[in-house]
């Protein structure tokens, strides 16, 4: 994930498509593996993408698409992969129908994009997503992202979605390190996680166990329960 955006790195705007997108990928059984945030700057992007596209298999970027000075990441992913950047015909086309006579030169620097994108579109989602080779280029609007997200769905597909559970106790995590890493160690296909928390009335340490086998995961979660002292937990997921 490519977050682009000076307004993310100074703090004017928060980030919620990561979040977003994360959570997309869970379901579909892809691991988010990494996250960067970059300025408007095009080299910049460029130097990411191309990074980012021989180490990953799938890269999405958020951000820098509409049509003033600081939406850059066009110019940017182009430059990765060494190619122009192009009018789209088709997006053109629905720029100047959707405008109309309210058409500015400004509008359709939206239908830029790099030489040998596909645009991408499904039944219902008729405005396009932009890909070159593994890239999905996607807006930063959080509503538009996660609707451009559904076109980026039907192209990844669904593998086997990760499964999470989750237990809830009112030990911290100090009491917990030995009893996790008895579990860590006995499932190394299960991701186990600690969160602990100061403001949950509830509880004080919230533990997850992910993984793609749901047996495993199961188990994991029940191996950690059943070393929990009298009175724990407080909740199981």
């Amino acid at each position: 994930m490519l977050v682009i955006g000076n307004e993310i790195l100074s703090g004017k705007i928060q980030d919620a498509n990561t979040v977003a997108l994360a959570a997309l990928l869970r379901r579909l059984g892809v691991s988010l593996r990494r996250q960067v945030a970059v300025l408007d700057d095009v080299e910049t992007i460029a130097q990411e993408v191309r990074a980012l596209s021989e180490s990953h298999d799938l890269v999405f970027t958020s951000g820098g698409v509409g049509p003033t000075h600081d939406d850059v990441t066009i110019d940017g992913v182009a430059r990765a992969f060494g190619v122009e950047v192009v009018e789209d015909p088709g997006l053109a086309a629905m720029i100047r129908a959707h405008y109309g006579p309210r058409l500015l030169d400004g509008h359709l620097r939206m239908a830029l994009v790099p030489a040998g994108s596909t645009q991408e579109t499904t039944a219902e989602i008729t405005w396009p997503l932009t890909r070159l080779r593994n890239v999905f280029v996607l807006p930063g609007v959080p509503e538009i992202f996660r609707l451009k997200l559904r076109v980026a769905e039907r192209l990844i597909g669904v593998d086997r979605p990760f499964v999470s559970h989750a237990v809830y106790t009112r030990m911290d995590e100090g009491a917990l390190k030995p009893l996790l890493d008895a579990v860590v160690a006995a499932h190394p296909g299960v991701e186990v996680g600690s969160y602990p928390t100061w403001t949950d009335p509830t509880y004080k340490t919230k533990l997850t166990f992910d993984g793609l086998d749901a047996g495993e995961v199961a188990r994991a979660r029940d191996a950690l329960v059943a070393t929990l002292p009298e009175g724990e937990p407080q909740r199981v997921e």
